[in-house]
């Protein structure tokens, strides 16, 4: 486990990758379409973000399309799992799958395409548009 910072399930890991910070890397290969990981979430709204937008949080939440919590609309959901520090691409070998069941909603990491071992895992911000323009997104 040379340069592994946690190990989970045998399946991923994270380590530190240089320019970015910690990244999840595949310890098993992955077929296209094949569920890399899956976490629970918590979905919040305006008068969080308002508050989570202005704290380091801001970078580790995610924008989900046309969510609604009851009669609220959600604006975004902190993903308690190894999905939260995935990183961005704009060449994705993976994607963000939701699903709302009766525990809550719930963030699925899905392979695009096979993953090898050792591959950074990667799936597309939805809210890039969002970001300060000093932060500098690294391919």
């Amino acid at each position: 486990m040379t340069g592994k910072i946690s190990d989970r399930s045998n399946a991923i890991y994270i380590k530190n990758v240089s320019h970015k910070g910690r990244g999840v890397f595949a310890n098993i290969p992955f077929k296209n379409g094949d569920l890399i990981d899956r976490s629970p979430t918590w979905g919040f709204g305006d008068v969080e973000a308002t508050h989570l937008d202005d704290t380091g949080l801001f970078e580790y939440y995610f924008v989900r399309p046309s969510s609604k919590l009851g009669k609220h609309p959600v604006i975004g959901y902190v993903v308690f799992g190894f999905i939260s520090i995935v990183n961005h691409s704009s060449r994705p070998n993976a994607r963000i799958a939701w699903a709302d069941e009766e525990t809550g909603t719930w963030a699925s990491i899905i392979a695009l395409k096979d993953i090898e071992v050792g591959e950074e895992i990667t799936h597309q911000y939805s809210n890039i548009s969002a970001y300060p323009k000093t932060i500098k997104f690294v391919e």
